[in-house]
């Protein structure tokens, strides 16, 4: 298939390139246009009770969570003083006038309703309900409202938060970070390829292969926003494998062509060859590398299926990127490779050096080996003991960020009011007065519950609310949610609320994780089989994969929990709790950029092990030849995730950070002393299959 495929690019390579450039021009143009459909929510699992909750209380009850939300603090006094009533009678009517406010709500106006006031008095509610339901338009209108009311009001402190203003920060935070990411990653990362190729024509082409999958990804992205939602931390996803993926396939590609080129071949012939060994790796790899972060499309919420879905197709692009216009290009440049020459001894092929002798070495010595780098994973795994989990919020933002003070302005202020009930929804509740009690009188008498409300009836269904100490997205939040659940009813209950949301997005977590963990394992074992013959190579790869994602679990927790070594990520706000999903990403990403290494590797080992060189000779000769490759590939992917590091929002910091320790961790300890060590202690039984499973292995 791939000598084939290498052929036909060869005699039609400047059709090829012509295609590629019409899809590049067509990416930019529309695929652009992405960046103003981004949501910055999806972390509820909408299928859930909470979200049938939200949905009554929307319909039904004509409830909505209000877009923005103000606090209005007076210096001295309280609240219910005239003068300070008149002042907030004005600002509420100037709200009121705004053409996109479909109702104003406040303390003053709305009875002077006690939850609507701060625990000390000096402040209280005013709240704001859009008219759009237009994403977009909602973000925008955030920003609006907040540089428009933030400040000062007549001697009143106001400040200004809700999921508008959430939403408008986050996002003008992630695009802002995105491009002095970009403008840090990419210089980078050409000097990286410089030195790696040692030439200025080989060095760009990875990096042209990256950006148009990156073009590409964009493209899709945007054709997906017509259909659902799509989450704008998608955006830093689409970039760094993009990007990251994008060179090292091209790395592989254009270091296997000028081999061949070395050999005396014609650029016909060369690329040919390039295509049957590296290509076949590349298609292998990738293929690996989109099946694990498909799985990230079973998980329910947005958040998780947008990574999902922008993962495997950025990834399948650079896969397509490499095999077909990066080879058509190479054809065309044949020797013209190497202009530009920086460094001659990057451009000839060596089959003795450095990583063959530590190669040698490892296996001479494998027990101790193993023994000692188990012993460094045990200690970077030891801190994940300490590993509580939680969800975004506003603490994800900077300290710095208003949205973030505004917020936590409420948290001091108003803690455990009617800003954060528990909502509990009776269908067809009418008729059922005396279970509806019953479920009341119980549920005040479970610990958090401050208050339980008087029942709402509207139609046939029933609404209760309870009044909770419990900071919303916590676990002690899900253990109340949990309680109030067990209570046992003769009626039917929902419960929703932000800490039912929480909830029910860790159990969807909980209850799906397990399922993307079969098919990751399932799929990994049958391509590794498939790609290598070995029983024993897939297997030892996942526990290895396993193995480094705990130790990188436990380095995040020893950081972002813990407080240790915080200089290596910057200011970030400490929850003492990993945000569950985010945690999701960066294993799933982590595990396939793994398994990604571990198809480069074997590829190079299988091959010498194919041409018939001993299982020693044939680890020392594969990790020579491809350890410069495979260390470079990784180095430079850790410094496009790496780069993320530098946001100012902790979820894309923790992600650029874990993401680029577990490449690096896997790129060193794990595949230049684990995985030769392991070879030699299994010998050839590392080749050994059932004589009737070896026949499904593909050859071509």
């Amino acid at each position: 298939m791939f000598e084939k495929l290498g052929h036909l690019i060869a005699r039609r390579a400047r059709v090829v390139l012509a295609l590629s450039l019409i899809f590049i021009a067509i990416s930019g143009t529309i695929g652009t246009q992405v960046f103003s459909r981004f949501d910055s929510g999806g972390y509820s699992d909408p299928e859930s009770d909470s979200a049938n909750v939200f949905d009554y209380l929307e319909d039904e009850f004509n409830i909505k969570d209000p877009a923005v939300v103000l606090t209005a603090q007076t210096p001295s006094g309280s609240v219910d003083d005239p003068l300070v009533a008149e002042k907030a009678a004005r600002l509420e009517a100037q709200l009121r006038s705004e053409t996109s406010a479909e109702n104003v709500l406040s303390y003053w106006s709305a009875g002077r309703n006690p939850g609507f006031k701060s625990t000390d008095q000096s402040a209280a509610y005013l709240f704001v309900y859009l008219k759009s339901t237009d994403f977009t338009e909602i973000d925008k209108l955030g920003g609006y409202y907040q540089e428009k009311y933030e400040g000062d009001f007549e001697g009143l402190t106001i400040r200004v938060a809700g999921g508008a203003v959430f939403a408008n920060s986050i996002n003008g935070r992630i695009q802002d970070d995105l491009k002095l990411a970009e403008a840090i990653s990419i210089p980078l990362t050409f000097i990286l390829l410089v030195l790696v190729f040692g030439a200025l024509a080989a060095s760009a082409m990875p990096l042209v292969i990256g950006v148009t999958a990156i073009l590409g990804t964009f493209l899709g992205l945007y054709l997906l926003t017509l259909i659902t939602d799509v989450s704008v931390f998608a955006l830093n996803l689409t970039t760094g494998l993009g990007l990251g993926l994008g060179i090292d396939y091209a790395l592989l590609i254009v270091n296997r062509f000028r081999e061949e080129l070395h050999k005396g071949l014609s650029n016909e012939d060369a690329i040919v060859n390039t295509l049957r060994s590296a290509g076949k790796t590349v298609f292998y790899s990738g293929l690996t590398v989109v099946l694990t972060l498909v799985s990230l499309t079973f998980f329910p919420m947005n958040f998780l299926k947008s990574m999902g879905y922008a993962g495997s197709i950025v990834v399948a692009l650079a896969v397509i990127g490499a095999l077909i216009p990066l080879p058509a290009l190479l054809v065309v440049l044949g020797n013209r490779v190497n202009k530009g020459v920086v460094r001659k001894s990057a451009i000839t092929p060596k089959t003795e050096g450095g990583w063959a002798r530590l190669s040698r070495f490892v296996m001479s010595r494998p027990i101790p080996v193993v023994a000692f780098s188990m012993l460094i994973l045990a200690i970077m795994i030891a801190p994940i003991t300490n590993a509580k989990f939680s969800q975004v919020d506003s603490r994800v933002l900077p300290a710095s960020d208003p949205a973030y003070q505004a917020s936590a302005f409420i948290e001091e202020k108003f803690p455990g009011q009617e800003s954060n009930p528990v909502e509990i929804i009776f269908p067809n509740g009418v008729g059922k007065e005396s279970a509806i009690s019953e479920f009341a009188a119980k549920l005040a008498t479970i610990d958090g519950i401050v208050r339980v409300g008087t029942p709402e009836t509207v139609g046939s269904n029933v609404r209760l609310i309870a009044i909770h100490q419990a900071p919303p997205r916590t676990p002690e939040a899900q253990d109340l949610i949990n309680r109030i659940r067990d209570i046992d009813t003769s009626t039917e209950v929902l419960v929703g609320g932000i800490a039912a949301d929480y909830a029910d997005s860790q159990n969807a977590i909980a209850t799906t994780l397990p399922w993307v963990l079969l098919w990751i394992i399932i799929t990994v074992l049958i391509l590794l089989f498939l790609f290598t013959g070995s029983i024993l190579l897939p297997i030892k790869a996942i526990l290895l994969n396993f193995a480094s994602l705990l130790a990188t679990i436990g380095v995040l927790t020893f950081i972002f929990i813990d407080g240790n070594l915080t200089f290596l990520v910057g200011d970030f706000i400490n929850t003492s709790a990993l945000d569950t999903s985010s945690l999701v990403l960066v294993a799933i990403v982590a595990f396939g950029l793994s398994m990604d290494y571990e198809v480069f590797l074997l590829s190079r080992i299988k091959e010498e092990h194919d041409s018939g060189h001993s299982n020693v000779e044939s680890v020392a000769l594969g990790l020579q030849k491809s350890a410069r490759i495979i260390t470079a590939a990784a180095f430079i992917l850790a410094v496009v995730f790496a780069a993320f590091i530098i946001s100012g929002v902790t979820s894309i910091k923790m992600m650029g950070f874990g993401i680029a320790f577990a490449i690096l961790l896997d790129a060193t300890l794990v595949r230049a002393l684990l995985v030769p060590a392991l070879m030699r202690l299994f010998g050839d039984w590392n080749w050994w299959a059932p004589r009737s499973l070896k026949r499904f292995q593909i050859n071509h």
